[in-house]
Order: structure tokens, then C-alpha cells, then sequence
């Protein structure tokens, strides 16, 4: 059977019991079952399965002929990582052993794989002994480190985006292993997978109230990192160092919430908004060319401030609007129209583009928050799979320099957030009537 359709196969086998367990686990009966049968269905058990279950894959595929099989448990265990934390917090058997254990099997099922497909040539050899060594450095030393100071050692987002990155990323290298000619991204979605170990441990020894000026900070130095590739027309370069800017602030908000922060915190977020989402931005527009390029360069920074102002001094004391509920397009967004423009148009059309963004950031047109009311509508897998999904996609942009697939991607996202924004706003009505009742 082509291999292709081995993977597709399996991922589909996988899914649909990853999607009947979470629905039965949903029932009193399920949970019963599973806390009579805990030998089997305990948490830390299905780890040790799924361990067991990807150490027989890598057998097959490595050192036998059925290959195929192989692929399909070994995504079959990668799906069970899901599932022995769903039934953790379903059955209340979260445990301090349990958040140890769960990230050490994660290793333990895909870096033995990576390693070999780096050694049949498909990956960078120096690379993946580069993520053995921090993986190992977080298992081993940070956790108990973290131990030792009464802090979690459960994995944190960063580390459960690299993982499923790191699994999708070893059936990726079984495509590759069957079918050579394809595009190979290997090291460029293998770098990733480093910079997100590394960042899930820093982040562990990070005090939590620190975290959503910590952000804030790495917004604003996106910001002026793009400010310089602009200046030296690395436009495509500038326009990622703004988005990366713009995944910094989608969390920067949340944990000031979740944790708290600092009393410099307000006005860091404010000004790395501005740099990030209102400077470079104009700057990218002002130098795309054209007679009257800055000005409406400057016509999007006003637009930008004036944004940002309104923000601040009026519509954080209105009474009628929502939390979670922006007046007028935010300005990330307002960016993100004219980004992508920026790599797909010409720069007339830029231009009524960039008055468009103007215009709607500065209406009255009422769109929901991403981060506090899109997201928290998400469930937390497809949130994960789904931010994976775009680190890849990254990666592939990157190794194939298609700057138009860049910013089209950019102008489909936009949109989509538009679209899904614009429909989660509560109505008046709906409104007016919670405040009498």
C-alpha cells in the first residue's frame, strides 16, 4: 500500500478512538469502568503502553519488513498521549509521579525514531543530538530542580506543542523515507522543536507573575527586529518577526490575568502594541514603494494610535461593551490585512487595503477578543494540533521561500478571525436583556 495512504490510514484509526473515548469518558458508566480496571486504564498505565507500543513500532520499522504496521502503532500511541490526560482530569487521577511520567514516554517514543531517520540522512544529525540534549536536560535536571522548589513539573504549552509536533514530525520522515523526491522540511520544523524545549524549560523557572511582562518584552523586540529587516527590505523576514510579535501578545493578556503582574505591565503591552502593530507596519508600507507610499504609511500609523488611544481612555471605561469584546477591528489584526497585502499586491492596491484597515480599526464595528473568547471556545487538543499545524506551515514557507503563499495564508487567516469574530459578539438585544435581568 502507498505510504501516503498508510499515514492517512492511521491518523484516521487513531482520531476516531481518540474522539469515542473522550465522548464515553463524558459518561458515569465509562468512568466507573475505568476506575474498576485502573491495572489497564490508569493514566500512568496507558503511558506505559503507549511507551511499550511505540518501542514494537520502532522494531518493525527499523530492523523488519512491515513498516506499515509499524507506522500505524506507533500512531496509535501518539493518539494515547491524549488520552491518559483526558482520563487524568476526567477520573481525578492527577498525580505528581503522573506529570513526570507523562513527558518522559513523549521522549521516549519519539526521539528514538527521530534519531534513526537522522542517520538515514533525511534530518540534521547535529540538530537532533541538540534536542536529545535539552530534552534530557529538562527530564533529568530541570524537573528536579523544580521539584526541590515546590514548582510544576507538568509539561507547559510549549512543551505540549512540541510534542505533537515531534510525533507528526516522525511520520513525516516515514513519508520521506518512502518517497525522497518530497519537500523535505525536517531541520527547519527540527529547529522549532528545539526552540520550544528550550522554552518550556526557561518558562518552568520563570516566576508566574513575570510571564505577561515577559511577553510583552519579546512583542516589543519583534517589533523593532522587524524595524531593522524592513529597513534592509527583508520584507518577508520583518512581516514573521511581527506575527511571532503577535503570538507574544495573544498571551501576554491571559497571564496577566491567570497570574497577575507587575505595575509596568499596562503600559509595556501598550507600547510594544504600538511598535509592533502600528511602526512596523507603516514602515513595511512605506517602503514598498510607489509617489505616495508614506503617506499612507502615515495614514495607518495615525490610524494605529488613534486605535490604540481610543482603547485606553475610552473604551476600557465603557459600560456597555463586553469583556472580551474590542470596539473596532484590533490592531493586530488591522496589521495582519496589511502584511499580507504587502506580499501579494501592488502598491496602489496596498494602499486601499491599508485605508480599509484604517477605517475598520477605527469604526465602531464590535469584534470578539481571540485570545479571551475564541480560544477559550476551542477545546484544548484542537487548540494544540492547531498551533503545531502553524509552526509547520511556517517551516515549509520558510524552506520554500513562496513569499505569495506567505501572504495569502496571512490574508485567509485574517479573514477567518473576521468572520468568526464578527459572529461571537453577542448581540444588543441579548445584551440589554442580561442587564435587566
Amino acid at each position: 500500500m502507498d505510504r501516503l495512504l498508510v499515514i492517512i490510514l492511521a491518523a484516521a484509526i487513531g482520531l476516531s478512538f481518540y474522539y469515542w473515548f473522550s465522548w464515553m469518558i463524558k459518561k458515569e458508566a465509562m468512568r466507573e469502568y475505568v476506575l474498576s480496571h485502573l491495572w489497564l486504564l490508569h493514566p500512568n498505565a496507558i503511558c506505559y503502553w503507549r511507551t511499550a507500543m511505540a518501542l514494537v513500532g520502532y522494531y518493525l520499522y527499523f530492523f523488519s519488513a512491515y513498516q506499515e504496521i509499524a507506522i500505524i502503532i506507533f500512531t496509535f500511541a501518539a493518539i494515547l498521549d491524549g488520552v491518559d490526560g483526558i482520563v487524568a482530569r476526567k477520573c481525578n487521577l492527577v498525580s505528581k509521579w503522573g506529570e513526570s511520567l507523562d513527558p518522559m514516554c513523549d521522549k521516549l517514543t519519539y526521539l528514538p525514531p527521530l534519531i534513526s531517520f537522522a542517520y538515514l540522512g533525511i534530518m540534521s544529525t547535529g540538530l537532533i543530538w541538540a534536542l536529545v540534549a535539552v530534552e534530557l536536560v529538562g527530564q533529568f535536571f530541570a524537573r528536579k530542580i523544580l521539584a526541590y522548589l515546590n514548582f510544576s513539573v507538568a509539561a507547559n504549552n510549549f512543551g505540549k506543542i512540541k510534542a505533537i509536533i515531534c510525533f507528526a514530525l516522525v511520520i513525516y520522515c516515514a513519508l520521506l523515507d518512502k518517497n525522497r523526491g518530497f519537500i523535505n522540511i525536517g531541520d527547519e520544523v527540527l529547529a522549532a522543536c528545539l526552540t520550544l524545549s528550550s522554552a518550556s524549560i526557561v518558562f518552568k523557572f520563570i516566576p508566574n507573575r513575570l510571564y505577561a511582562d515577559i511577553l510583552s518584552t519579546l512583542n516589543f523586540s519583534c517589533g523593532i527586529a522587524s524595524l531593522i529587516l524592513t529597513y534592509n527590505r527583508h520584507f518577508a523576514w520583518a512581516i514573521l518577526a511581527i506575527i511571532v510579535g503577535q503570538l507574544f501578545d495573544l498571551f501576554d493578556g491571559r497571564m496577566a490575568v491567570k497570574h497577575g503582574g507587575t505595575k509596568y505591565g499596562p503600559y509595556l503591552d501598550d507600547i510594544a502594541d504600538f511598535v509592533s502593530f502600528g511602526l512596523s507596519p507603516a514602515y513595511v508600507i512605506g517602503k514598498s514603494g510607489g509617489e505616495y507610499a508614506w503617506l499612507f504609511g502615515f495614514l495607518f500609523f495615525t490610524g494605529v494610535a488613534y486605535r490604540l488611544v481610543r482603547f485606553v481612555v475610552v473604551d476600557k471605561k465603557k459600560t456597555d461593551l463586553p469583556d472580551g469584546i474590542f470596539n473596532g477591528l484590533p490592531s493586530p489584526a488591522g496589521a495582519l490585512i496589511v502584511l499580507g497585502a504587502s506580499l501579494v499586491f501592488p502598491p496602489v492596491l496596498l494602499w486601499g487595503i491599508a485605508t480599509l484597515s484604517v477605517g475598520l480599526m477605527v469604526s465602531h464595528i464590535r469584534f470578539a477578543h481571540f485570545g479571551r473568547v475564541i480560544l477559550k471556545q476551542i477545546p484544548k487538543p484542537l487548540f494544540f494540533l492547531t498551533s503545531a499545524a502553524i509552526i509547520i506551515a511556517i517551516a515549509f514557507i520558510l524552506k520554500t521561500k513562496n513569499v505569495h503563499m506567505f501572504g495569502y495564508l496571512i490574508l485567509c487567516s485574517v479573514s477567518l478571525y473576521m468572520i468568526v469574530g464578527r459572529k461571537m459578539v453577542p448581540a444588543r438585544s441579548d445584551l440589554s436583556a442580561g442587564s435587566v435581568g
